[in-house]
């Protein structure tokens, strides 16, 4: 399935970055989150991908055309530089269309602006491309499939560090207690469409707001709870904890890693 990247985004929470380079080229480790995404969804076999540019498009493109394999997979060399013979692939394979959706599109119109390049597919995959999670893709997919719903998201607890509380109408607080406990849960993307998802979008409008009320109006939208490992990069204190993760061996969403021994 064509995987439909939206890489247009400001992050202004994370502005000691976003000043200079767009949010899915914030890196974790030495890559940035929107190669540690590609490689997720590349895990599961869907390796043609869509990126809806916006802001600072330029900077994801150069980092496509300069992409060096050998600094990121081992290789043998013999005599010059340019006799190498690489040991493995990160992107061999891939196809990576590139398209300029505007620089202040909502989402809802990006997506639009990219339906001639979704072509003939029944079926699609999007990603916010602003969090990673060790989510079975294959079942979240089949379970869609399985439904005659129009789209579908991955649904996940917001962070715990939340409490969430009820206050009466004087002010005062009637309940209190982690956010974890309560029955709230977070769109966090990974959404899977089937084509009639254009026929809902109309121009100008984001995704949200509009076409999945149309969608929910009509109960064609659904949601996939999860309660496994998400987390998303939204912030700087989400990066630190993103790279504590990668640089110490153990980053749940790459699952295409071997296990340690």
């Amino acid at each position: 399935m064509k995987v439909v990247l939206f890489c247009g985004g400001r992050g202004m929470r994370l502005r000691d970055y976003s000043e200079q380079v767009p949010k899915p080229m914030v890196p974790i480790g030495r890559l940035p989150v929107l190669w540690h995404l590609m490689k997720y969804y590349a895990h599961f076999g869907h390796t043609e991908f869509i990126l809806a540019l916006g802001y600072r498009a330029e900077a994801i493109k150069r980092f496509f055309l300069d992409y060096e394999e050998t600094l990121t997979n081992d290789f043998v060399m013999r005599g010059s530089r340019t006799e190498t013979e690489l040991l493995g692939s990160d992107i061999h394979g891939w196809t990576i269309t590139f398209v300029d959706t505007g620089l202040d599109a909502q989402i809802g119109e990006r997506l639009r602006r990219l339906e001639p390049h979704i072509g003939e597919d029944e079926v699609f995959l999007a990603n916010y491309a602003d969090g990673l999670t060790d989510l079975d893709l294959d079942e979240h997919v089949a379970q869609f499939m399985e439904t005659d719903a129009v789209g579908t998201f991955l649904a996940v607890r917001p962070p715990q560090s939340y409490h969430v509380t009820s206050i009466d109408e004087d002010g005062y607080v009637t309940d209190i207690g982690p956010i974890a406990s309560s029955d709230l849960w977070l769109n966090a993307g990974y959404f899977v469409f089937r084509r009639s998802i254009f026929d809902v979008i109309e121009s100008g409008e984001d995704l949200v707001a509009e076409p999945f009320h149309r969608l929910l109006e009509a109960r064609r939208l659904r949601a996939n709870r999860y309660e496994g490992w998400w987390a998303p990069m939204d912030t700087f204190k989400d990066k630190q904890h993103l790279d504590s993760l990668h640089d110490g061996g153990r980053a749940p969403w790459m699952l295409w890693k071997d296990p340690a021994p």
